[in-house]
């Protein structure tokens, strides 16, 4: 993976712009696979995570250590606020899902593009199309579609909505910091240390929230070493490095595809039944995010101000 900057002579805008928006497209489907992954471990949510981000951290610090990098304190420094981001989305989340219905912790989640759409338009001077607007809302709807015909739990909390609702919320803060990050680490610098990061935060969560943190059986440790292959290296390192090259909000967006592509792996894998409840919205999201990604690159509608300060380093 080529961490250059960006701006680098023989990759112009437009190859930048392609490249990133295959990058998040992968990333997003790697997590959705991960989330199906989940369904093969006998362990608890949250130490799901501690185990996992534990494991990737490891990882991918040896990476980074045989291409002669090691993770410095300035690497933790800068990492920081996206680490505990992700570290207070995972425990909120999954905490979120065990008093509420699965149904409103998603939906809740759905809308962080939105968060992170007005974020990036107010600080990031990212100009956002109404045809793009538009294609979004189509995509949260058809989100919403396919979460509410995949679940009929009637367990309800107003305790787990908030709980949802600070998820969202620093899953969208993840994206901004990691977007940020490019003034200081590369991308893979930013994903150790934030992984790193992730890891220390949900371990004393895990005990508050009485997670078992018992050593996994050796078929667990097979599902979490795929899972931290698949969920961790390549979603998060590919949405990190992708985040550089695209719109803030587009890439936000592009997790309204993670519930899509977790119910085609779950089909396809796990033999789970899909309705035509679930196709039909499904193909309007994929739809949606495709006009999403051809109205990028049309001519004479820029997606952002001509001085990002993110990309002015």
């Amino acid at each position: 993976m080529n961490e250059a900057d960006p701006r680098t002579p023989g990759s112009g805008p437009d190859t930048d712009l392609r490249a990133g928006l295959i990058g998040a497209a992968i990333a997003v489907s790697a997590w959705g696979g991960g989330s199906v992954l989940a369904k093969l471990i006998s362990m608890d949510g949250m130490a799901i995570a501690v185990y996992r981000f534990t494991l990737f951290s490891i990882l991918m610090m040896a990476w980074l250590r045989s291409r002669g990098i090691t993770i410095s304190a300035r690497v933790m420094r800068h990492s920081f606020w996206g680490g505990l981001a992700l570290g207070l989305d995972v425990a909120l989340f999954f905490s979120a899902v065990k008093l509420t219905n699965v149904v409103n912790a998603t939906l809740i989640g759905s809308l962080q593009p939105v968060f992170v759409g007005v974020v990036a338009a107010r600080f990031y001077g990212e100009k956002i199309k109404r045809r793009d607007v538009m294609w979004s809302a189509v995509a949260i709807g058809g989100v919403i579609l396919v979460v509410l015909a995949s679940n009929s739990t009637p367990q309800w909390s107003a305790t787990g909505d908030l709980l949802a609702l600070g998820a969202m919320l620093s899953w969208g803060c993840y994206f901004i910091a990691s977007k940020n990050s490019k003034e200081h680490l590369t991308p893979t610098e930013f994903t150790t240390g934030s992984s790193i990061w992730t890891a220390l935060i949900n371990v004393p969560l895990a005990f508050a929230f009485g997670q078992d943190l018992s050593w996994p059986s050796n078929r667990d440790w097979f599902w979490l070493l795929v899972m931290t292959a698949l969920a961790g290296f390549v979603g998060h390192t590919m949405m990190n490095w992708s985040l550089v090259r695209i719109p803030l909000w587009v890439g936000s967006t592009f997790t309204l595809l993670i519930p899509v592509a977790s119910s085609l792996i779950a089909w396809a894998a796990l033999d789970e039944a899909l309705s035509l409840g679930q196709v039909v919205p499904m193909a309007l999201v994929l739809g949606a995010l495709a006009m999403i990604v051809v109205n990028q690159s049309t001519p004479g509608e820029p997606t952002t101000t001509e001085a990002n300060p993110v990309e002015a380093t």
